[in-house]
């Protein structure tokens, strides 16, 4: 029939071309340099939302659900806080930094919100709470000012930035654990630990790719610890027969 599909032809993969896989975390520098562009522009929702995600470090979908009441109580807001976590109905404590306050008191009394309301309202519809969608838009304007690629960025690395910091002083996994609010430890170990937290190596044996631009961040979002040496990252992850297929896998 006419309407039916050709099969002979290939299917394209979906992640053709695209840079998928794990995102990194924000350096200090570039988190000094969104803050101070965000502060001389006067864009006060941003900074306090930019602020409140690192920390956090809930995921899109938590942090922009929060009502007023959840981080302040008439004209004072809270230095330590909670979140329940829509992904796992547990709550998620966190500490509000100095600067983090001063930024979410002047977002507060710059728009004139109640305590019941959405912390940070809708554009579009003010009854509603910002969207992830329009979280991550503005995400991809923090990465433009700090000089990055918009495309190697998301919204997680926002969540993993500050922990990131803290492991790689501490190197205590269960205080990642609890700053992420993680119910296993073993996730962190399965996933954090062994593709965001530690510097990536390519293996230096001879059978080993060399790395590419169009495989390295798919490679760097998949890696696998190699055995025998913790932190050293393997590509271990291929097609039947060895060789990888388009994906970069």
């Amino acid at each position: 029939m006419a309407d039916q599909t050709d099969c002979s032809q290939p299917a394209t993969p979906w992640n053709e071309g695209k840079l998928v896989g794990q995102k990194p975390p924000l350096r200090l520098q570039e988190i000094w340099s969104v803050r101070t562009r965000l502060q001389m522009a006067g864009r006060t929702r941003e900074l306090a939302l930019f602020n409140l995600a690192l920390d956090s470090k809930l995921r899109g979908c938590d942090l922009v659900r929060p009502r007023v009441r959840d981080v302040a109580h008439g004209e004072q807001v809270l230095a330590r806080t909670s979140v329940v976590q829509q992904k796992t109905a547990q709550p998620a404590r966190f500490e509000l930094t100095e600067q983090t306050r001063v930024a979410v008191a002047a977002w507060i009394a710059e728009v004139k919100v109640s305590a019941g309301d959405y912390l940070f309202p809708s554009p579009q519809h003010p009854a509603a709470h910002l969207s992830t969608r329009q979280y991550a838009r503005l995400l991809k304007g923090w990465v433009g000012l700090m000089g990055g690629d918009p495309q190697l960025y998301g919204t997680h690395s926002l969540r993993r930035t500050k922990a990131t910091l803290i492991y790689r002083r501490t190197k205590n996994l269960r205080a990642v654990q609890l700053l992420l609010g993680h119910r296993k430890i073993e996730h962190i170990c399965a996933t954090s630990a062994s593709r965001w937290m530690t510097r990536w190596r390519w293996p230096s044996t001879p059978s080993a790719d060399p790395p590419d631009a169009t495989t390295r961040q798919d490679v760097v979002g998949r890696p696998s610890l190699g055995a025998g040496r913790p932190g050293r990252l393997a590509n271990t992850r291929g097609t039947h027969d060895g060789r990888r297929d388009r994906r970069g896998w």
